[in-house]
């Protein structure tokens, strides 16, 4: 049965294939920085009824023209059957595409991760005719990301580690730095809904779901989904973009990062004082915003906002 959190794991590939150069590079192999990725058909279907159908499927393209096929599956558990699924994936895609073929799989735990390398052989005894080595990634080898920094800058790659680490000991300070991350985009006028709704969807009802939720509170919801993201705190930032055209676009982005900084503390049920209220509201430094904005997810009163690299710390 697919699952929401199945559909997450690799549907992120089709949507970001730029996460493939940091995904190869965990694993090892080399991948041209100079290539195309076009999204293929699943379907390795010959004879119907019988249907198979990969997750996802890509080609590789570098600039000197040497290509490759990359399968991509989500797998939460052992299955007896992949281990013949996958070696039909991989000898039907060479025989009618007639390039090489990979498979790369995603795994949410360390166990299914192990059993998920393989190798799966095909033959008798004495004799191997056939041996499957898919490529793996899960919580063994694809990084914690607890900085709002380094999360900024790679966003498919912190998304992924954050469905990959569901239950790491660190999960909620990796939600909170991708939320952080996607706050920055948002005011840098990039759109970070998608990394919102892909979250929201992979981590499904799990602990980590709940606390990704209660993080897009400030935030949105996609109508249809059940996802938060209806009013959105990035109609927000477009609504103080386009009143700082209009009154002077340092003053609107000011006025907006304020208001966010300050609902986010309200929705988060941290108690703040008139002069906290103030104090940020009257703000026009957008480093000092920024700085705030950063703090406000990980803070457990409002007083520790103006500690270490804000007002304070500029005397």
């Amino acid at each position: 049965m697919v699952t929401s959190s199945h559909e997450a794991a690799h549907r992120i590939f089709q949507d970001r294939p730029e996460l493939l150069s940091p995904v190869f590079r965990v694993l090892g192999v080399p991948l041209p920085e100079k290539t195309s990725i076009e999204v293929l058909t699943g379907d390795v279907t010959e004879i119907r009824p019988l249907e198979r159908r990969v997750d996802s499927l890509l080609r590789v393209e570098s600039s000197d023209g040497e290509q490759f096929l990359l399968a991509v599956e989500a797998q939460r558990r052992r299955d007896p059957e992949k281990a013949a699924s996958w070696t039909y994936y991989l000898a039907y895609l060479k025989a009618k595409y007639g390039i090489p073929a990979l498979l790369l799989v995603v795994c949410h735990d360390r166990a299914t991760a192990k059993w998920a390398a393989g190798p799966f052989t095909t033959g008798v005894e004495g004799w191997t005719a056939l041996s499957t080595r898919p490529m793996v990634v899960g919580p063994e080898n694809l990084p914690v990301i607890t900085s709002p920094r380094e999360a900024r800058q790679n966003l498919a790659l912190a998304s992924l580690s954050a469905l990959t680490h569901t239950t790491h000991p660190e999960v909620d300070a990796i939600l909170e730095a991708l939320a952080s991350a996607l706050g920055s985009a948002a005011k840098d006028g990039e759109s970070g809904d998608y990394f919102t709704e892909l979250l929201e969807i992979g981590l499904g009802d799990t602990p980590a779901g709940a606390h990704w939720r209660n993080l897009m509170a400030v935030g949105t919801y996609f109508p249809g989904r059940g996802t938060m993201i209806e009013r959105s705190f990035l109609k927000g930032v477009a609504e103080g973009q386009e009143k700082g055209r209009e009154e002077g676009l340092a003053e609107g982005q000011a006025a907006e990062r304020s208001r966010l900084i300050l609902s986010a503390l309200e929705k988060r049920g941290i108690p703040t004082t008139d002069d906290h209220r103030t104090r940020i509201a009257d703000c026009t430094d957008l480093e000092v915003l920024d700085h705030w904005w950063d703090q406000v997810f990980t803070v457990d009163n409002a007083e520790e906002l103006f500690i270490e690299g804000g007002e304070e710390a500029r005397g």
